[in-house]
């Protein structure tokens, strides 16, 4: 264990903790932000098994009506200047499911199943390890301490699987109508991955109108603009949060009339891999035999669409643009979607991630995923999603591997990382230089669960 590594991680989380929620980051993300919570409680789970129930609890706080959660829950005693879209800008008043308190209109990868079962079996590990030396998480608690955190977790468990539940069946419904088992996204924000070029083509399409004035605020917390989507990018970006407000964010009419529809395999793939640990959850509590087969259901078919969308000339799973009828073919780390799913084309996909187009490729200051391969022509080194390694789809992947080796190749060479170029939110590929955000809650989240795997 490295001691020094753990403490750093711990202290950046203890330093983003706004109370009940975390930041995901000090000064660039003010607000809590939906799938930076999930990896966020994963980090928690080590530190403190109620705190992370608590991050989840809270973000739950924000879903919709429709079981829809919001990708960013706003702080309300954050100045309206602190972050730009604002909830202001978002307008989600005029939908009908949306709750009283300020979010967004949109989602992202849904994360939150993954977290919770992962919180359950630290949980189930600390009760059956407590006050064992070198056991992460059990010394400090000792056995009452490991009960009392098992006991936590079971009465969340109860609490939180309806609305995860609720979550999981808008998405493979309200976001699936043609039951393809493929999630529709109706912006590049709800990929997680913003301007990956995988939007490129979808988003050259949108034309934007009478577009409000407004002015961006990330830029000022970087050192250099490039490392963030461009001006004519945003525009598109709000131009289309401004079609979904005047749309009421009804998913019906967004599904018929929006401009940008895309089925995105890696977002796909997330809820494929958290249909499987919410079926655990709902074994675990005696959830009813139709929940159980619902969430299966969703599983399989999620699963089979993922595989389907494999291309073997790019030897990775290709996003479908419904606007266009085609795939998108382009080479990003969202093509492994497949691992995240745990497909068919396992072996494939580990020999094109350890690949010269992707970890392999012998610039590389550490072999890990860049968000785009080098052998794209899209690939920009230092641009947000458009090259940077990110440590946090690092560790999606790194878990997805489960027991392969490639799994602690990436783990090792992801701490080394981590070690070198801090808790950024993101890292240039070649110079290893820190990009984005410092004090990424994420990053320092998944840091506390590699070293507590080690």
């Amino acid at each position: 264990m490295d001691e020094r590594l753990w403490s750093a991680a711990a202290a950046v989380l203890t330093g983003n903790d706004a109370g009940g929620w975390t930041r995901a980051a000090p000064q660039l993300y003010p607000h809590q932000w939906s799938w930076d919570s999930a990896f966020v409680a994963v980090g928690w789970a080590h530190l403190s098994v109620p705190r992370a129930l608590t991050e989840l609890r809270s973000l739950f706080a924000g879903q919709w009506a429709n079981g829809m959660v919001p990708h960013i829950v706003y702080d309300p005693a954050a100045p309206a200047e602190a972050y730009f879209p604002d909830a202001a800008r978002w307008g989600t008043g005029v939908a009908a499911a949306a709750p009283d308190r300020p979010t967004s209109g949109i989602c992202q990868p849904p994360v939150h199943a993954l977290a919770l079962a992962h919180i359950a079996e630290v949980a189930d590990r600390a009760r059956g390890s407590a006050g064992r030396p070198g056991v992460p998480n059990s010394g400090a608690a000792g056995p009452a301490g490991a009960r009392g955190d098992a006991e936590a977790v079971d009465a969340a468990l109860t609490e939180l699987y309806p609305k995860v539940l609720a979550w999981h069946r808008y998405l493979a419904t309200e976001r699936d109508p043609q039951g393809s088992g493929l999630v529709s996204i109706y912006h590049p924000w709800e990929s997680g991955t913003d301007n990956s070029p995988r939007f490129d083509v979808a988003l050259a399409r949108v034309e934007v109108g009478d577009l409000p004035p407004y002015r961006r605020r990330d830029t000022g917390h970087v050192a250099d603009p490039a490392q963030r989507p461009s001006d004519t990018e945003y525009d598109r970006y709000l131009w289309l949060v401004e079609l979904l407000r005047r749309a009421g964010y009804a998913d019906d009419r967004i599904a018929a009339t929006h401009p940008f529809v895309l089925k995105d395999v890696l977002f796909s793939a997330i809820l494929v891999a958290a249909n499987d640990a919410l079926g655990r959850i709902a074994a675990r509590i005696g959830a009813p035999a139709a929940d159980r087969a619902a969430i299966a259901g969703w599983r399989d078919r999620g699963r089979a669409a993922v595989d389907a969308c494999w291309d073997p000339r790019l030897r990775l799973c290709l996003d479908q643009d419904v606007r266009a009828a085609t795939p998108v073919r382009c080479r990003t780390v969202a093509g492994f979607a497949g691992l995240v799913a745990g497909g068919d084309r396992r072996s494939e996909l580990v020999a094109e991630l350890t690949s010269p187009r992707f970890a392999g490729d012998p610039r590389m200051r550490w072999p890990v995923p860049p968000s785009t391969s080098p052998a794209d022509p899209a690939f920009r080194p230092r641009t947000y999603w458009r090259g940077p390694s990110w440590p946090v789809l690092g560790w999606l992947l790194w878990r997805s591997l489960g027991e392969h080796p490639a799994a602690a190749a990436l783990r090792a060479a992801s701490l080394e990382q981590v070690r070198t170029a801090g808790f950024a939110e993101y890292v240039e590929p070649f110079t290893g230089e820190p990009l984005g955000s410092p004090d990424q809650s994420w990053t320092a989240a998944v840091t506390l669960d590699w070293l507590a795997a080690g």
